[in-house]
C-alpha cells in the first residue's frame, strides 16, 4: 500500500514558479533571438506566465549545465581549464540594450585557446545530426559580442549523459545579421507593428510553432497560405 505523504510534483512546481514581470521595450535577451521574431514580439505585447512543464525543462537544462561545469573543473580532466561559468551580460546597441544572465555558456581553455562552450540538453542525442540553427545563432552572437572567436555546441542527452560536440566557426557577417534581427525586433515593437510569422515559412523551423504558446493567436492573425504553413 502506497501512502501519499507529499505531492512532490506540486512541490517542484511551487519551487520553480516565477513571478511574471512584463518585459520592457528596449531591453532584449540573447537567448531569444534565435526564435521566431513574432513570438518574441508577442511576449512583449501579451506576456504570459511560463507553464510549469516548460519551467521544468529549463531547470533540467540548468542541472545539465552545472554537471558539465563539474566535469570541466575535475582534476581528472587536466587537458581542459575552466575559466568562467557565469556570464552576466550587457551590450548597448543604438537606442536599446542586449542583456541578461547567459546561463548555458562556459568559457574554457583548450590547447592554449579560449573556447566558448554552449551547453544544450536534449531528449535523444542520437537524433542530433548537426547544430540546430537557433543554437548556432546564439553562439555566433556570443562569440561576436564577447570577442572570443572559437566556439562549440555541446549536446548532452538527459537520459544517459551521452554527448555530441560541434564546432561553430565564427562568422562576422552572420553575427552582424543577428544584430540586425535585434534592430528589426526593436523597430517592430516601437512601431507596434506585428512581424511576419517567419518560422511558418521554413519547414525546419515549423516545430517552433507546434510548441509556441501564441500559436492560436498567430494563426488567427495570419491564416495558412502557400507562404505561411
Amino acid at each position: 500500500m502506497v501512502i501519499n505523504i507529499i505531492d512532490f510534483n506540486k512541490m517542484i512546481d511551487n519551487h520553480l514558479k516565477r513571478e511574471n514581470r512584463p518585459k520592457g521595450i528596449g531591453r532584449y535577451y540573447p537567448s531569444e533571438i534565435g526564435t521566431c521574431l513574432r513570438k518574441i514580439w508577442y511576449s512583449y505585447k501579451f506576456p504570459q506566465d511560463i507553464q510549469p512543464e516548460l519551467l521544468k525543462v529549463f531547470e533540467v537544462g540548468n542541472i545539465m549545465h552545472d554537471f558539465v561545469v563539474k566535469v570541466l573543473k575535475s582534476e581528472k580532466n587536466p587537458e581542459v581549464e575552466l575559466l568562467k561559468s557565469e556570464f552576466p551580460f550587457q551590450h548597448q546597441l543604438n537606442d536599446f540594450i542586449i542583456s541578461g544572465r547567459i546561463d548555458n555558456l562556459i568559457l574554457v581553455k583548450m590547447a592554449n585557446k579560449s573556447v566558448l562552450v554552449e551547453v544544450k540538453s536534449t531528449g535523444n542525442v542520437d537524433m542530433v545530426t548537426k547544430p540546430a540553427p537557433h543554437n548556432a545563432m546564439q553562439l555566433q552572437l556570443y562569440m561576436h559580442l564577447l570577442d572570443i572567436h572559437d566556439g562549440i555546441l555541446l549536446y548532452v542527452d538527459k537520459r544517459n549523459l551521452k554527448s555530441k560536440v560541434y564546432t561553430v566557426p565564427y562568422n562576422e557577417e552572420e553575427a552582424k545579421k543577428i544584430l540586425e534581427r535585434f534592430q528589426a525586433l526593436h523597430d517592430h515593437l516601437k512601431e507596434d507593428k506585428l512581424p511576419d510569422p517567419e518560422s511558418r515559412a521554413d519547414q525546419e523551423k515549423l516545430w517552433m510553432c507546434r510548441l509556441c504558446e501564441y500559436r492560436e493567436k498567430c494563426y488567427k492573425e495570419t491564416v495558412r497560405s502557400a507562404k505561411w504553413m
